[in-house]
């Protein structure tokens, strides 16, 4: 039990710390949790591309048959954005995803999904870790059935009547061997794009590379469009939840500049709020300003963007990794639906475009973040010895105030800003830094560094 713990988006872990008991103490623990909530309806059980993912899932389907509950499972691996929608149009009680996300192969993962379609806030995940038990089979007379049903045409036809798309428009897509193949391409395609498949063939060691899209792990996309190949290219990470987006002046767009763009493409039909997290470009807000809104700001992990969106009828939101939803959707971000905004969004005015608009209109950001080792038993403490040595000023610039949502935001009299801040996932803490150069960028990190080095 001990080994278990839902960290920022669930329980990830290496195949040797990961493993069918494990899995299946996750599976009776949710059981007895949606039990004890009064649930009786189907719960789905979705999973991704990984060679083991399969077989935990059917574990899962098993654990909760023998509790009660019928199961739904799609017919293959399919995108975690799909089972959050399956979840709200089949009015179900939940569903569980089998998925490491970016991890590379050796790494798998499995998170709930409450009934609302959003992620699990604490209060859930904590009462399923106190669930954690061995199977407890009801009598063979009660036990629910499964059943494989189409999680693809539904979430399909549901984006194409929110985002009214009729694309003309030369795209190449990219999925990394991961879950989204068969799914976001062919949604593109309905929509009307010329597409060309990239590593949409099958493969559960995603080609020997995590399937995450960064920039170096999609070379022959870049080239498609900077070359003129395609106008527009996309790629998702291995669940498909998460989106990168190639435009042929800039290669990879900043998923900071992305969703300053799509945030602006929709306020042009629309109005509302944004809610972004807090390592998540200040653009969105001088964005909201110039049109009479606001950005809510909220700490990392995207339970907490769609809690926002809810409780302030966002019309968009998202974080500086690549994850964003929208107003008429589940609150969970998606790759796949946001692939066919950004494509539509593409085709009225190009993103380039849009983003050197938005920059001369509000001024020029720069962003990134860097990873600094410590043990998650250290995490704690380091943060601890920070908080007691918060500088006077940060690469030579004074320190205006400090946000303590989620670390430590140094915020600066220029509207730069540093962050600290611990990872969710990985045995890290990430130092994250804005400003209007990126030499500034780049002092900023170092001075961050050099922080969370002296503070352990």
């Amino acid at each position: 039990m001990d080994a278990i713990n839902f960290g920022t988006d669930g329980w990830r872990a290496t195949l040797d710390t990961f493993t069918t008991p494990r899995v299946r103490m996750v599976g009776q623990a949710v059981a007895t949790y949606l039990d004890e909530e009064g649930f009786d309806a189907p719960v789905a059980v979705c999973y991704d591309a990984r060679e083991s993912s399969p077989g935990f899932a059917e574990e899962l389907a098993r654990v909760l048959c023998v509790n009660g509950f019928d199961v739904v499972m799609p017919e293959r691996d399919r995108p975690t954005p799909l089972l959050s929608w399956a979840i709200v149009d089949r009015g179900l009680a939940g569903g569980l995803m089998l998925t490491a996300s970016h991890n590379p192969p050796e790494y798998n993962g499995v998170k709930f999904i409450p009934s609302d379609g959003s992620p699990a806030l604490p209060e859930i995940t904590e009462t399923i870790e106190a669930n954690l038990a061995e199977p407890e089979p009801l009598p063979e007379d009660e036990w629910g059935s499964v059943r494989k049903v189409d999680f693809v045409t539904p979430h399909a036809d549901h984006a194409l009547d929110l985002v009214d798309a009729d694309l003309d428009l030369p795209v190449a897509y990219d999925a990394i061997h991961g879950s989204g193949r068969g799914v976001t391409d062919s949604l593109l395609k309905r929509a009307g794009a010329d597409l060309t498949r990239l590593r949409c063939d099958d493969d559960p060691t995603f080609g020997g590379v995590s399937p995450e899209p960064t920039r170096e792990n999609l070379t022959e996309l870049i080239e498609r469009v900077t070359e003129g190949e395609a106008e527009l290219g996309v790629a998702n990470d291995g669940d498909a939840d998460r989106i990168a987006v190639v435009t042929p002046e800039r290669g990879p767009l900043n998923a900071n500049l992305l969703y300053a763009a799509l945030y602006d493409y929709l306020l042009e039909t629309d109005s509302g709020p944004a809610v972004r997290t807090v390592s998540t470009t200040f653009l969105v807000d001088r964005i909201a300003e110039a049109h009479g809104e606001e950005a809510i700001e909220v700490p990392v992990g995207f339970k907490w963007v769609a809690e926002a969106m809810g409780e302030h009828d966002a019309l968009m939101g998202g974080e500086e990794s690549g994850g964003f939803s929208m107003r008429g959707h589940v609150r969970e971000k998606d790759g796949v639906l946001v692939a066919l905004l950004a494509a539509m969004a593409h085709s009225e005015e190009p993103l380039d475009d849009r983003v050197d608009r938005l920059l001369a209109d509000h001024g020029e950001i720069h962003q990134s973040r860097i990873s600094v080792d410590c043990p998650d038993d250290e995490k704690d403490s380091t943060l601890d010895a920070l908080s007691e040595r918060i500088p006077e000023s940060v690469a030579g610039e004074r320190v205006e105030d400090v946000n303590t949502a989620d670390g430590f935001k140094l915020l600066l009299e220029s509207g730069a800003w540093l962050l600290v801040r611990p990872s969710g996932t990985e045995p890290k803490l990430r130092v994250y830094a804005e400003a209007e150069r990126e030499d500034r960028v780049e002092a900023l990190l170092e001075d961050g560094r050099t922080l969370v080095t002296e503070a352990r």
